[in-house]
């Protein structure tokens, strides 16, 4: 049990999977996909070239949230772009959306959504759909844990395109310390929340009363932001368990030893480090949702160090958790947002990334 209940679990990957809808013109051949993963059938669209010939295909893996692949037209831009290259495309909904078998979890755990991925790499090899032989995935947010769970899984996929990508233990503590300011604290008053957050951790794991817990978290519990975001605080019932549980698991607990967060990919530095695949990796440096710099260091140390592996980044300037431009970068913007303008060099990036990585060889 998380030491705060978490009703929103994570916001790391809200709007993760919006994209802008447009008609699909007369270089894309779209048809319906399924395929059996652990039980059920789940259903989505292949996207290929006019010629019915590709190079390669790319899964899109989805963030966090619902899905409904047929009515929202996600990555739309992408998959038109990506057929006029010559790539196919393929993207399902999660289990109990769409057409999708099953019944939807919002917090599915990352390992049965990379087995998803692992099950359609499979099917699609086995069926010879067009560019099956050279397999990448495309994924944003919450995609960063599911990626490299099925690229170690499947060593025939080999590239991967990761856009906002996740750090090592859940975000909700940088999006919550992030998005304080938008939501009206001070500098002062939310440096406050987050010196309250990390020692009100301290006193919780190293077995403090809840007495002396809510005495050292005063501003952090008054806060209306952060009462709406995760609920009412505990009682003392309640924190005395899940305090009784976290000791007992040790270090063995899958939680931060600084800020608490949820640690969803045990070992996931070590994971990256042996994943010998050619990544482009994409950040705004509006986002706060991720801490994308931690994000980027650890792909740099990991990835970036293996020598069987390629690694590019890139930061784009005024861009939001979803590559968007925006002016803050703040789940309150995001949420208004009527419309989305991607930065210069957002598609062509991945374009050209893609003809000298992936399909040069």
């Amino acid at each position: 049990m998380a030491w705060l209940k978490i009703y929103f679990v994570t916001l790391m990957f809200v709007f993760a999977g919006t994209a802008c809808a447009v008609a699909q013109d007369n270089t894309t051949q779209t048809r319906d996909f399924t395929f059996e993963t652990q039980g059920q059938t789940l259903s989505g669209l292949i996207d290929t070239p006019a010629s019915g010939n590709a190079e390669a295909l790319i899964i899109f893996v989805h963030g966090y949230g619902g899905t409904d692949i047929r009515t929202r037209n996600p990555y739309s831009q992408l998959r038109d772009r990506f057929a006029e290259l010559g790539i196919t495309t393929v993207v399902w909904d999660k289990p109990g959306q769409g057409e999708s078998e099953g019944e939807f979890d919002i917090n599915q755990p990352v390992a049965s959504s990379a087995q998803e991925v692992v099950d359609a790499a499979r099917h699609l090899r086995e069926t010879g759909v067009a560019g099956a032989d050279k397999i990448g995935l495309w994924g944003i947010s919450r995609a960063g844990w599911i990626a490299p769970l099925a690229l170690a899984q499947d060593s025939e996929i080999s590239f991967w395109i990761s856009v906002s990508g996740a750090t090592v233990e859940d975000n909700y503590f940088y999006l919550l310390m992030s998005n304080l300011p938008c939501e009206g604290s001070s500098e002062e008053e939310a440096a406050t929340i987050r010196e309250e957050w990390l020692n009100g951790y301290r006193i919780f794991r190293s077995g403090g009363t809840q007495d002396e817990f809510s005495a050292a978290t005063e501003t952090l519990r008054a806060n209306a932001y952060i009462q709406s975001m995760r609920g009412d605080w505990w009682n003392q019932i309640d924190y005395e368990a899940a305090q009784r549980e976290l000791i007992a698991a040790g270090d063995s607990a899958p939680y931060d030893k600084v800020n608490g967060q949820f640690i969803s990919v045990p070992n996931l530095e070590t994971l990256l480090s042996n994943l010998d695949v050619d990544t482009l990796a994409l950040f705004g440096d509006r986002d706060r949702n991720i801490d994308w710099r931690q994000v980027y260091a650890l792909y740099d140390e990991t990835l970036g160090q293996n020598p069987e592996a390629s690694l590019q980044q890139h930061v784009f300037e005024g861009a939001d958790h979803v590559i968007t431009l925006a002016e803050t970068g703040c789940i309150r913007e995001m949420r208004a947002r009527q419309s989305s303008v991607k930065p210069d060099g957002y598609y062509q990036m991945q374009l050209d990334w893609l003809r000298e990585v992936v399909l040069s060889d």
